[in-house]
């Protein structure tokens, strides 16, 4: 007779349950890590267990949700961060980075006189004042 679907299958492991219905084998369960906690303070303080499953609940909706709610862009930057103070701090850190980089027309602002000297907005207005250009 068939015994695979009659009784109860023993798992005294709580192993997770395979594509046939059966506990996979305790040296997988150790290979990919299942037995390995990650939490996410962002996603609401859940579990994640094993590295796979960690790395792709960035892409997914509840993770997307709580830094939407940060009003924190679901980029690459902030993959692996899952504390919200280090998120909102590192936002802050790529914000300032961005203003620092930014065009500055009053200091950058270039102009050229009729001889063809480039200088900034600052001096070609003094010289301009002085009447010198």
């Amino acid at each position: 007779e068939d015994e695979d679907d009659d009784g109860p299958l023993y798992n005294p492991l709580n192993l997770p349950l395979g594509w046939d219905g059966k506990p996979i084998p305790y040296w997988l369960y150790k290979l990919h890590g299942l037995g390995v906690e990650y939490k996410c303070e962002i996603c609401g303080n859940m579990s994640y267990w094993g590295r796979r499953a960690f790395d792709r609940h960035f892409q997914e909706w509840r993770h997307a949700y709580g830094m939407r709610c940060l009003k924190i862009p679901n980029t690459k930057h902030f993959h692996d961060i899952t504390l919200i103070e280090d998120a909102v701090n590192l936002h802050k850190k790529i914000q300032e980075g961005l203003n620092t980089e930014s065009f500055d027309a009053a200091a950058e602002e270039e102009f050229e006189d009729n001889d063809g000297h480039v200088l900034n907005r600052r001096t070609f207005e003094d010289l301009a004042r002085q009447g010198l250009l």
